[in-house]
């Protein structure tokens, strides 16, 4: 039985980025994630947009949080060595009565403080977005709109917060949470959590447990508020097609969403999504003839040279939604737990500015914040061949010459960059996924799935039965045995 002054619930990047901030502190960390690896809850599903901040509520937590965030995103993706990219948005208009709502957009987004917004029109679009409809107007271009890796931003943010003293816990679902009876917020912890891997005492708890914050909330006693799951299906693209937008672009939003959306990714991919439907089920990860028929109807709109053809990938996401705006808050009824909760979008964005949000109410409620003296800000810079130019591709095969060994020919992946995920945590076929994209092409890993399972099987020890793609339940080799 362990003994914490925080333990934080969920490994996505709201957990992650709260881990991180909080490790620059003399405190006992845990963080505890249910699945496998990181980043396989909400995160993994995420579009990998960093958002200007428009199309929020005045006053929202989203507003401000969203602002703040993708400010501190590019100092942060900096030291971590995360590839960032300011590409800018469109939100785009194909009518005068639609032009009219981007004036308003503009205007509401001015005043919540979103920089540089500029109205174009349509000489403006066909030189710089020239696979654009014809039929486009006008748009709203927000220059400080970004593209990120979202899971290798989570894993960079916990490797980070690692070495910095915070310990990672995978594998382990909370059970259960009991209040321990305490005379004072300085007298001992305050929790006690179960979890098939032990039991761990908290002075306090931060739930960033996403679509289940609802649940583990309740199973602490203190309820409040309920997730629904809300569907999102997308749709990846091949990367010859990776100059189809130079911009991510919006339609105008919707009452539920953003819109459907045509995405330039980080990884060079475009994408087109999401639907936006409330489902029951928190892991219904389908997808659906009627979903694509609607991604491709509102592409097309925007870009009408998509083709079904271009789609390499189907998959969906679930953002967990309790109302307009997120959860953020100290509950009074049961000192020491923080619920941190509706992180739907913009929650990537806003992630660094959630976690000095839960920082600062840390501290009003009595935790004492000491800073370290040494704070270890920095990450190292991992190398993607698909992302660097071939003269440097040259000088890493001539110093380590398993980064001329080719392991996923679509995108590009080496043999040292998928040694080097397992060296920094990657457990699983899906753990090396997302760390290296290798498997993440077209042929969907029909050509690298077996050398990167023998890769993963050699350096962990474990037999090729052993190896799953996303953990207990998913072994891909069965172990046949004789009658």
């Amino acid at each position: 039985m362990s003994q914490y002054d925080v333990v934080i619930i969920g490994g996505g990047v709201v957990g992650a980025s709260v881990a991180r901030e909080l490790s620059r502190y003399k405190l006992n960390i845990a963080l505890l994630e249910k699945e496998a690896e990181l980043a396989f809850g909400v995160s993994k599903s995420n579009s990998g947009i960093i958002h200007s901040g428009t199309q929020n509520p005045l006053g929202s937590l989203k507003a401000k949080l969203c602002i703040q965030g993708n400010a501190l995103m590019r100092r942060i993706s900096g030291e971590l060595g995360v590839d960032f990219k300011e590409v800018g948005s469109l939100i785009v208009a194909f009518t005068e009565e639609e032009r009219l709502e981007l004036l308003k957009i503009k205007q509401e987004s001015e005043a919540l403080g979103v920089p540089g917004l500029k109205m174009v029109d349509r000489v403006w679009l066909k030189a710089r977005e020239p696979n654009l409809s014809g039929e486009a107007c006008a748009a709203l271009y927000a220059p400080t709109t970004g593209i990120i890796s979202p899971y290798r931003l989570v894993y960079d943010l916990c490797e980070n917060a690692a070495r910095n003293g915070v310990e990672f816990h995978l594998s382990s679902k909370v059970e259960k949470i009991s209040a321990l009876p305490v005379s004072g917020p300085k007298s001992g912890p305050r929790f006690e959590i179960s979890t098939p891997q032990g039991i761990f005492k908290a002075r306090y708890i931060v739930n960033a447990a996403g679509l289940y914050a609802d649940e583990i909330s309740k199973m602490a006693g203190v309820g409040g508020f309920e997730i629904i799951p809300r569907k999102g299906e997308e749709f990846l693209f091949d990367k010859k097609r990776e100059h189809l937008v130079n911009h991510v672009l919006y339609p105008l939003p919707t009452e539920n969403s953003k819109g459907i959306l045509i995405i330039k990714t980080s990884d060079g991919n475009p994408m087109i999504g999401p639907t936006a439907h409330d489902v029951t089920d928190k892991e219904d990860l389908s997808t659906s003839d009627e979903g694509l028929q609607e991604v491709l109807e509102s592409a097309r709109k925007m870009i009408p040279t998509i083709s079904e053809g271009d789609i390499i990938a189907y998959f969906s996401g679930l953002r967990p939604v309790t109302g307009h705006d997120f959860i953020i808050r100290h509950e009074d009824a049961l000192p020491g737990f923080l619920n941190v909760a509706g992180i739907q979008s913009p929650g990537l964005t806003s992630a660094p500015a959630i976690a000095l949000m839960v920082r600062d109410i840390l501290k009003s409620n009595g935790l004492l914040l000491k800073k370290k003296i040494f704070f270890h800000k920095h990450q190292r810079e991992e190398n993607h061949l698909f992302a660097i130019p071939l003269d440097k591709t040259k000088r890493l095969v001539k110093k380590d010459a398993s980064y001329g060994d080719i392991v996923c020919r679509c995108e590009m992946v080496s043999a040292k960059e998928v040694t080097d995920a397992i060296e920094r945590g990657a457990t699983t076929l899906d753990g090396i996924k997302f760390r290296t994209r290798a498997q993440a092409g077209r042929c969907h890993g029909g050509f690298c799935t077996t050398r990167v399972m023998k890769i993963l099987a050699e350096k962990t020890g474990r037999r090729l039965t052993e190896i799953t793609k996303r953990g207990k339940g998913s072994e891909i080799v069965k172990e046949e045995r004789a009658n």
